[in-house]
């Protein structure tokens, strides 16, 4: 057990990572479970410390392109335009990985994922590394990913020494994980980026079929979970009709609901905001969860572009009790 803290320092955040141990690390997205990637006691202790499937791949953070690269047996001209557009930031590519990897890090196969973060604190660490970072969200695995200091402190609190604090994610949803069928990209996940994004960039995009959920990180059935069962919904007033009011929790798109408590509820976003509505919806879940209700209802968003995304996520999150 360790006595955590919490800090912006990234010289100790570096001390610890060098001694193989396990630092949280704010990114753009949600805060990341990091390890030394070159170092595969450190990064079993990601496995450990979350209670995540050694067949789930983890994701690699870098400082830059040159660093990716380094990584990789072959970039091919789409990924270069995309990492043009796109990174830093919420792009990762799933790609050939060399033998500089090991093999715990994306669980045996062939492609690893990896991306470059947009945040500055976590963009100086890295620069000041001399190994990349495994970093999946820091959270218990299927939980709500944690997008401030704050959530990775109630969730792993003597489990890890140390959290650089950040601040709150700016984006707020995992990021998009994009493999290539020759040269046509591939989502494997959806994230912050959408397909109608790298369309934008390549012309062409693909969605993956293949559902083998050990190709790519972010392809479980269930995860993003709360404690507490969720239900999505297009009608929230059709749905409270089957809850008592004063015990369940409401996540809405754009308005509040008069005949719940106020405490009970969280907005998305009062202006229908798509990108405010991603940075909330992790938070939001995580304080109903807290508040130890009966049930949360969460109204569907518009399906199309970071729409599309958001409801995935909280489709995720709700089959945990399905699948029970």
């Amino acid at each position: 057990m360790y006595t955590t803290v919490t800090g912006n320092s990234v010289q100790e955040a570096k001390q610890w990572l060098c001694k193989n141990e396990l630092v949280a690390i704010p990114t753009e997205t949600v805060y990341g479970l990091a390890a030394n990637a070159f170092n595969a006691e450190a990064v079993q202790k990601i496995f450990s410390v979350k209670q995540r499937p050694l067949s789930n791949p983890l994701i690699l953070h870098v400082a830059n392109k040159d660093t990716l690269q380094a990584l990789v047996t072959h970039l091919p001209d789409t990924a270069v335009e995309l990492l043009k557009a796109f990174s830093p930031g919420p792009l990762t590519l799933l790609l050939n990985k060399n033998a500089k990897v090991p093999s715990v890090v994306n669980a045996g196969l062939d492609k690893v994922a990896v991306r470059i973060p947009n945040h500055q604190l976590t963009l100086n660490l890295l620069e000041n590394l001399s190994f990349p970072l495994a970093a999946p969200s820091a959270n218990p695995f299927g939980y709500i990913s944690p997008t401030s200091a704050e959530h990775v402190y109630f969730q792993l609190n003597t489990k890890i020494p140390y959290i650089l604090d950040g601040g709150f994610c700016s984006n707020g949803v995992e990021s998009t994980v994009v493999g290539f069928n020759n040269d046509t990209p591939v989502i494997y996940r959806l994230g912050m980026i959408t397909k109608e994004d790298i369309e934008s960039v390549c012309g062409v995009c693909e969605i993956n079929k293949n559902h083998v959920v050990t190709e790519s990180p972010g392809m479980l059935p269930y995860h993003y979970s709360p404690h507490t069962p969720l239900i999505i919904t297009d009608n929230i007033q059709e749905a409270l009709q089957n809850y008592p009011l004063q015990n369940t929790g409401i996540i809405t798109v754009s308005s509040l609901i008069n005949n719940v408590p106020v405490s009970n509820q969280r907005c998305l976003s009062l202006s229908g905001n798509i990108n405010e509505a991603a940075r909330n919806l992790y938070r939001y879940l995580i304080e109903l969860d807290r508040l130890q209700l009966s049930v949360i209802i969460a109204e569907r968003l518009p399906d199309k572009g970071l729409g599309t995304t958001l409801n995935e996520r909280l489709e995720k999150a709700a089959a945990k009790n399905i699948l029970k």
